[in-house]
């Protein structure tokens, strides 16, 4: 199979179940994770409803992580884009650890903690548009691109 025959594309809508957390590389770049929750709603076959949640574990990078970190909140709610990614790693006694994470490549900011205003000074813009329909402020993406750092990751 070609690679142009295989998708890793990932989109969440929901809320933020704590205050993102960042921290730094050895080479100095920004990483900031936080936990999204999704909510399912059905009826079940006796007529009740039924609700589950499922959290997503999401890493930010760079200009996402400093937006994430200065504009996202407990509860906040976004949209976002990436993809999938699993690692493991091994602890002091020798126990295999696996985590499955979006590592996020576009941000939607549907409710930000400083509001449109502090937005705009951001991103350097006289004002917002919001998008009809949902009360979006502000997004921001980062693709991938061919100027990387020495980690290989985006700048």
């Amino acid at each position: 199979m070609s690679p142009a025959n295989t998708v890793n594309k990932v989109i969440l809508v929901g809320n933020l179940g704590a205050d993102p957390e960042t921290r730094f590389t050895p080479s100095g770049s920004q990483v900031t994770t936080v936990n999204l929750a999704t909510d399912e709603f059905w009826t079940d076959r006796k007529g009740e409803q039924k609700h589950r949640t499922e959290w997503h574990r999401l890493v930010l990078w760079r200009r996402l992580a400093e937006i994430a970190i200065h504009y996202l909140r407990r509860g906040s709610k976004v949209y976002i884009e990436g993809r999938m990614q699993t690692r493991s790693w091994e602890d002091a006694r020798s126990n295999r650890h696996y985590v499955t994470e979006i590592v996020v490549s576009g941000l939607h900011l549907m409710e930000a903690a400083g509001g449109p205003a502090e937005l705009d000074l951001l991103y350097g813009r006289e004002s917002v548009e919001p998008e009809t329909g949902i009360g979006a402020v502000a997004s921001v993406a980062v693709g991938h691109s061919d100027d990387a750092d020495d980690d290989g990751l985006p700048l």
